[in-house]
C-alpha cells in the first residue's frame, strides 16, 4: 500500500483523539450497517458534525475503513508472531493462539466483523490488496502451529491439518455474530470451553 494513498495524520494530540474518536464511529457503523450502506454523511450524523468536517480529517469512507482494518490487523499479527517466536511447547502455542483470537474478537469487535463481511467486497480495490496478503499469513500462522504440533506429538497424528485449520478460523471468528462484550460470558470463558472442546472432545474418553 502506498504512502499516498494514506490521508495524512495530524500532529496535535487533539486532532488525533477526535481521529480516533472518527474511527471507531465509522467502524460501529461499517459493521453494522455494511461498508457500501454507510455514507459519509451517516458518519458525520453519528459523530454530531457535518460532512464536510468529516474531510479534515479523512478524504473518504475507503480511508477511514482502510486505517480501521490495517491498524487493527498489525496489532493482532504482531501478536500471533509473539507466540510464534516464543519458547513455548506446541500445545502452549495453539492455546495462546485462540486465545488472541477470541480476545481480538472482544476488544475489536467493529474491526473483526467488518473483515469477516466486507474483506470480499474491499479487496476488489487495489488499496486494499494487503487484506488478501493478511488471509494467508493467518493461514501460515495456523498451519505452522498445527504442523509443529503433529512433529511434538502434541497433536493426534491422524489429523488432516488443512482441514482442522479451516475448522479452527470458521469456529472462532464466527463468535463475533454472536459474542457480545459484557454478556453473560467473558471471552476468557469462551475460550476456555472451545479450547476444551479442540483439544479433549466432548465426548467421554
Amino acid at each position: 500500500m502506498s504512502a499516498q494513498s494514506r490521508t495524512e495524520r495530524p500532529d496535535r494530540p487533539e486532532s488525533t483523539d477526535r481521529r480516533r474518536e472518527l474511527l471507531a464511529i465509522a467502524a460501529e457503523l461499517f459493521a453494522d450497517k455494511g461498508f457500501r450502506n454507510t455514507t459519509v454523511r451517516d458518519i458525520a450524523d453519528a459523530a454530531g458534525i457535518l460532512s464536510g468536517s468529516l474531510y479534515h480529517h479523512f478524504d473518504s469512507k475507503e480511508s477511514m475503513v482502510d486505517e480501521i482494518l490495517s491498524s487493527f490487523q498489525a496489532e493482532l499479527f504482531a501478536a500471533y508472531d509473539a507466540v510464534l517466536l516464543s519458547d513455548d511447547d506446541a500445545r502452549t502455542k495453539i492455546e495462546r493462539a485462540v486465545r488472541l483470537s477470541f480476545e481480538a474478537i472482544d476488544r475489536h469487535r467493529h474491526e473483526v466483523a467488518i473483515f469477516q463481511n466486507e474483506a470480499d467486497l474491499l479487496g476488489q480495490q487495489e488499496r486494499f490488496a494487503y487484506l488478501a496478503e493478511r488471509n494467508a499469513q493467518s493461514r501460515e500462522v495456523w498451519i505452522t502451529l498445527l504442523d509443529d504440533g503433529l512433529r511434538s506429538g502434541a497433536l493426534r497424528p491422524d489429523l488432516d491439518i488443512e482441514l482442522t485449520y479451516r475448522f479452527i478460523r470458521d469456529t472462532v471468528w464466527v463468535a463475533v455474530r454472536w459474542y457480545r462484550p459484557g454478556g453473560k460470558l467473558t471471552h476468557t470463558d469462551v475460550a476456555d470451553q472451545y479450547l476444551t472442546i479442540l483439544l479433549d472432545g466432548i465426548a467421554h474418553a
